[in-house]
């Protein structure tokens, strides 16, 4: 596959998650949940997960208002983080937001789809909305209650 195909898959795939978002919605028996705000562009995002008792994230969702970026890494983080232990999930984070803000490379292990938000890095602009859900996700597992914001 050429670097253009490749970029225009990776593209198609943000496109696909901002219109047709998975894993959006309200968890009702959520055990771990944090909020997510950028205030200069007005992305809001809510994730919620249920992690069981041996620590694994046996289900998430995610609500909010925002831009395509934002909801298409939001979606594809609910879709990511489920069957992931916090530690796993903990790292699926800073390897993101290494990829996206750091080395612009991703780290071994960072699933092939995930990939798709290395275009983010192309429009400056849109990184912190791409980045919005991952800090909510670092706030969840943390138990961080406060909003979780890109600055």
């Amino acid at each position: 596959m050429s670097a253009l195909d490749s970029a225009q898959s990776w593209q198609d795939t943000l496109i696909d998650h901002s219109q047709f978002p998975r894993r959006h919605g309200e968890l009702e028996d959520a055990t771990h949940q944090a909020s997510g705000e950028n205030p200069l562009c007005g992305d809001r995002v809510h994730l919620q997960l249920q992690v069981d008792s041996r620590g694994v994230i046996s289900d998430a969702r995610f609500a909010g208002v925002g831009c395509a970026v934002s909801l298409a890494s939001a979606s594809m983080l609910a879709e990511h983080v489920v069957g992931l232990d916090v530690t796993r999930a903990g790292w699926l984070f800073a390897a993101v937001r290494g990829m996206l803000t750091e080395t612009g490379e991703p780290a071994p292990g960072v699933p092939q789809d995930l990939l798709a938000l290395q275009l983010v890095r192309r429009y400056p602009a849109r990184v912190k909305c791409a980045t919005l859900a991952w800090h909510a996700l670092r706030y969840a597992l943390e138990d961080i209650r406060q909003v979780a914001t890109t600055e």
